[in-house]
């Protein structure tokens, strides 16, 4: 947590002007990542194909991401059918979109990406929670997600105005979840339910981080707490459990998710991140690489994390991953190029395919080795 702390010190000890400084180097190099070079053009530098990306593979992305957006809604919105959760599958799908090198301003569905960022905006409350009217009270994943999705949306935005309201809403929605903190660190569904679980949890650090990657003011020490929050769910075999509350055995898909937000949070070393990368490791080795073995019943939740923590181990463990994720993944597409999701969804699972397999495209900068 270094980094955090440092940030933090630097902007009390020097005020505005640094912060300012720092808002707008985080901005370029946000911008830069997106693929929003002056000039640059699309297919040349966006859309060359990375290691380890064949073109069957390519193919499916690219039917994948029309996929997305043909079945987006008028208003900009996706749903998971017959379920609602509208800000939580945007937001995702969204990010899906991003990871092609979409962005507000440039690619060919900036369009969708621009109608699914409005919506979002319009999405929070005046509470600053961002969520629709059709997630019941179960909010807080949504809120997380949509976080990181406007976070990234911020640095890849070229209008002024608009990367203003989107800093906005964004600062609403991080003073919202730090208000919301358990205790104990960690969040449930709803804000303010004095309670906390795992899978909430991680949604929110990795909200947050996001936010602060923007320049956005974050307090580090609800980072540091909920990063605690997940180091307390941990059992003996390395696993993390579902809640510091009522710890029982290791959950695989909440293990994932552990790594991945811990290593967004710069806790590379930590021995909780090492144990859960451990846990997961033997996990898929005993099901040969096979993620939907590894994860039975929260197949692409799982896979969402389980992909960004082998990402963002480096190439050795990366190359040993994906291929065989890869090719499982080309097997499960339905008729119209899409993905069924743990019985949640085509947009859902969808999103969390493309996700995973865009990776080595780099777009995502919380996602940057």
């Amino acid at each position: 947590m270094m980094d955090i702390l440092f940030f933090d010190r630097l902007t009390r000890k020097h005020g505005p002007l640094i912060k300012e400084a720092i808002v707008k180097y985080r901005s370029l190099t946000l911008l830069l990542a997106g693929g929003l070079l002056a000039g640059a053009s699309f297919a040349a530098d966006v859309r060359q194909r990375p290691e380890l990306i064949t073109p069957e593979a390519e193919a499916a992305i690219q039917e994948g991401l029309a996929f997305l957006s043909r079945t987006q809604k008028s208003d900009g919105s996706w749903t998971a059918e017959g379920q609602g959760h509208s800000v939580a599958m945007t937001s995702l799908a969204c990010l899906a979109l991003m990871c092609g090198g979409n962005t507000p301003a440039n690619g060919p569905y900036t369009d969708n990406v621009r109608r699914a960022v409005d919506y979002l905006l319009r999405a929070c409350n005046t509470d600053g929670v961002i969520a629709g009217t059709d997630a019941g009270g179960l909010v807080m994943h949504g809120h997380g997600f949509a976080m990181l999705t406007l976070a990234h949306a911020y640095g890849m935005e070229s209008n002024p105005l608009r990367q203003e309201r989107i800093a906005q809403v964004l600062q609403k929605a991080v003073e919202l979840t730090a208000a919301s903190q358990s205790k104990d660190g960690g969040w449930l569904y709803s804000p303010n339910a004095a309670a906390d679980e795992g899978s909430v949890t991680v949604t929110q650090i990795q909200g947050l981080r996001a936010c602060r990657d923007t320049g956005l003011a974050v307090p580090p020490e609800t980072i540091r707490r909920a990063c605690v929050y997940i180091q307390l769910c941990a059992n003996a075999d390395g696993g993390i459990s579902y809640s510091k509350g009522s710890k029982g055995k290791s959950l695989p898909a909440i293990t994932a998710a552990a790594v991945a937000t811990m290593y967004n949070a710069g806790q590379f070393e930590h021995p909780v991140a090492a144990g859960a990368l451990k846990y997961v490791e033997n996990l898929l080795q005993r099901n040969q690489g096979d993620f939907t073995k590894a994860f039975p019943g929260h197949t692409f939740y799982g896979l969402l994390y389980l992909s960004q923590a082998m990402w963002l181990c480096g190439d050795r463990k990366w190359q040993a991953f994906f291929p065989t994720t890869r090719d499982k993944l080309l097997t499960m597409r339905t008729a119209d190029g899409a993905w069924q999701g743990d019985g949640v969804g085509l947009t859902f699972g969808t999103s969390i395919a493309l996700i995973s397999l865009q990776l080595p495209y780099r777009q995502l900068p919380l996602l940057q080795r």
